[in-house]
């Protein structure tokens, strides 16, 4: 498969997680990623455990389709090693501290001058300007700082975080975006650009109608659990023996729903529509509740599956690998890997012409690639960009 990114060539000073995320994007996409990683390596190398073998898994989650090569750049040597990489390069991606990179000399001024093509991109906790420019930025606090654990969690529970790092998640997918509007736009300006991306102003961006709510109704999202401020019954709720999800999103499906279930009864002028029903969560809830109490998922999602009403399983991890319909379409994959034999991957979440990618490299370990990457600095080094 030719893929989009093929001869673009990213210098990935990145390492953690919301770096790593975007520049496996880029790779994904058939970039060739060139990790470079100080002496101790990427930080989550050491995040164990869970571990396959030797290595950590959450490094392996975020980091195929990449070239590893172990660079000191408080060497002078290594930091020319560097150099030379970076002016090589279309796309160069870091998730330094504000000013770290322009200490090392390899700050996107002076690179510019040296590579006026080069796409400079930063992700950094709260970007490069205002009074918490300097703060480490960390996923879990811009999760709070963004608004978005106050309302997540129980109505009367405490505010919580998603149980997936979305702020690193979130802003890395946001940047790749970028980088690949701004290749675009290379094309016709022969000119890179700076790119910054931030974690608590991706939340804020992430936060869409909640923040819609405030700005231009003067409320504050509060915390619902699992169900919908606007909309009755949308949520995770249980049945006999698990739980589902359910999204009875407008009066039509209401119907749908009574009918498939046997519920005609609750076909009532009280709750003929969605506003009706909001306003008579207190008393319908409690009894659909009760009603699901006597079904098993398997019986419920089948009769609001025939009926077109949108529901769906509520699964663990396995359970959800494990799905036929991801079977099917065998999105998880072996790839081998020179230390631990194998891993297992998801694959990247596209298609091309009816395909996904493929996985071309397995998360490299560290150091994996410095003799060949800089044999090619030898030897003339990375293609010459046109």
């Amino acid at each position: 498969m030719h893929l989009p990114l093929t001869g673009v060539t990213v210098a990935d000073f990145t390492r953690v997680l919301t770096g790593p995320y975007c520049t496996m994007l880029l790779g994904d996409l058939g970039a060739d990623v060139i990790k470079i990683e100080p002496p101790q390596g990427d930080d989550t190398r050491l995040w164990t455990p869970p571990a396959r073998g030797s290595e950590a898994t959450y490094f392996l989650s975020v980091n195929r389709n990449k070239r590893s090569v172990v660079l000191n750049l408080k060497d002078p040597e290594d930091l020319r090693q560097a150099r030379k990489i970076i002016a090589r390069s279309d796309v160069l991606v870091e998730n330094y501290r504000p000013g770290t990179m322009d200490k090392l000399g390899l700050g996107y001024e002076n690179l510019k001058a040296e590579n006026p093509r080069l796409i400079y991109a930063a992700i950094s906790g709260f970007g490069q300007s205002g009074p918490y420019a300097h703060l480490s930025g960390y996923d879990v606090i811009a999760q709070g700082m963004g608004g978005l654990m106050s309302y997540t969690g129980e109505q009367d529970g405490e505010p919580m975080k998603l149980g997936v790092a979305v702020a690193d998640v979130f802003a890395g997918s946001l940047l790749t975006q970028a980088i690949c509007a701004v290749l675009y736009e290379r094309e016709k300006t022969g000119l890179g650009r700076r790119i910054d991306v931030n974690l608590l102003e991706g939340m804020l961006s992430l936060g869409t109608y909640q923040i819609s709510r405030y700005l231009n109704a003067s409320e504050v999202p509060e915390r619902l659990g699992n169900e919908h401020r606007s909309i009755v019954p949308y949520g995770m709720y249980a049945c006999k023996d698990g739980h589902f999800n359910l999204a009875v999103g407008n009066d039509a499906l209401w119907i749908k729903f009574c009918q498939s279930l046997g519920f005609e009864d609750l076909l009532t002028e009280k709750h003929r529509t969605n506003a009706s029903r909001v306003e008579h969560r207190d008393t319908l809830m409690p009894e659909l509740l009760r009603r699901f109490a006597l079904l098993t998922r398997a019986e419920l999602l089948e009769k609001l599956q025939t009926a077109g009403v949108p529901c769906g399983p509520v699964y663990d991890v396995r359970e959800a690998l494990e799905d036929p319909h991801v079977t099917a379409r065998g999105l998880v994959q072996e790839v081998p890997h020179p230390t631990v034999g194998s891993i297992k991957t998801t694959l990247p979440p596209w298609e091309l012409d009816g395909q996904h990618p493929p996985i071309r490299l397995a998360p490299p370990t560290l150091g994996q690639h410095n003799k060949d990457l800089l044999e090619e600095e030898t030897h003339a080094g990375l293609p010459e960009r046109p």
